[in-house]
Order: structure tokens, then C-alpha cells, then sequence
């Protein structure tokens, strides 16, 4: 059984592609339709906001966010199921909010799965509205596609 670790050991990172093959892992585990590791190598590629959440080596998580001209853009945060229910989604979602507002960001957004009723949950605990949703916009199970919300938070 997994020990209970207090934010205070834990500390962000930025994501390098050493440490791709432990996200990828991580990213398996969590979801039905992970990221690829060209989707990460992408990110990285592109100077997207990319951070690793963690307590001495131990992956708690992770996120990966793209700044515009006055948002940013949450693209995927990841809570390693092993340390799921333990606060750590709010502890990044602090954090990304903290840069954000350093980087002159006015908004931020993100989609969730409609069907994901935690996230949604997570989110609009920390101030996230629901304010639209794209049809069919993530891939499901058994060829189908399931809808977003979009959600926005203001900085």
C-alpha cells in the first residue's frame, strides 16, 4: 500500500525527455486513449509549459499546458492512480495557475470528458465553469467518440 505523501515533499520539475518512458507509463495506466510519446514529444518540441509533480523520484503526476496570447490552455494533467484522491490534481492546478498569471494569462481552459465525472468535479471545485462542448471530440469505446466540456477558469 501506497504511503499518503504531504505537499510538502513534494516539488515540480520540468518534463524531459528522459523521463518520457515513466510518464508513458503513467499515462497507460491512467487512460483508455493515452497520449503517445509523440504527443509528449511534441509538447516538448513546441516549449509547452510541461511539469512532473514529484516526491524524491516517485511520480505523483503530471501536466502539460500551452500559453496563447492572454490564456493558457490545459492540454493534460495526470495524477499517477497510485496517488489519485490525495490532492495532488489541486496542487497542480495551483501551480499552473500561479504561471499562468506570470505569464499575463487572463484565462485558463481545458476540456474534460463529459464522462469523467471526478475531473469535472476537480475542476469546478477550483473554479472552472463549464461554458461549451465539442461534439464527438474525444475518442471512445468500441469506435464511438464522447463530448467535452470545455471549461474556463478566470486569472
Amino acid at each position: 500500500m501506497n504511503a499518503i505523501l504531504k505537499p510538502a515533499e513534494a516539488r515540480f520539475e520540468p518534463l524531459e525527455a528522459h523521463r518520457l518512458d515513466a510518464v508513458l507509463q503513467v499515462e497507460q495506466q491512467a487512460y483508455a486513449h493515452p497520449w503517445s510519446r509523440v504527443n509528449f514529444d511534441d509538447a516538448l518540441k513546441s516549449g509547452y509549459q510541461a511539469q512532473l509533480l514529484l516526491a524524491e523520484e516517485t511520480l505523483l503526476g503530471y501536466f502539460v499546458a500551452m500559453k496563447g496570447v492572454d490564456e493558457v490552455h490545459l492540454l493534460n494533467i495526470t495524477v499517477t492512480p497510485a496517488h489519485q484522491r490525495q490532492g495532488w490534481a489541486r496542487v497542480m492546478l495551483d501551480a499552473l495557475g500561479i504561471w499562468s498569471r506570470g505569464q499575463g494569462a487572463q484565462w485558463l481552459w481545458l476540456e474534460a470528458r463529459i464522462g469523467n465525472a471526478r475531473a469535472l468535479q476537480v475542476y469546478e471545485s477550483h473554479g472552472f465553469r463549464p461554458v461549451g462542448r465539442r461534439t464527438a471530440y474525444y475518442p471512445g469505446s468500441n469506435n464511438t467518440r464522447e463530448d467535452a466540456i470545455v471549461m474556463n477558469l478566470p486569472l
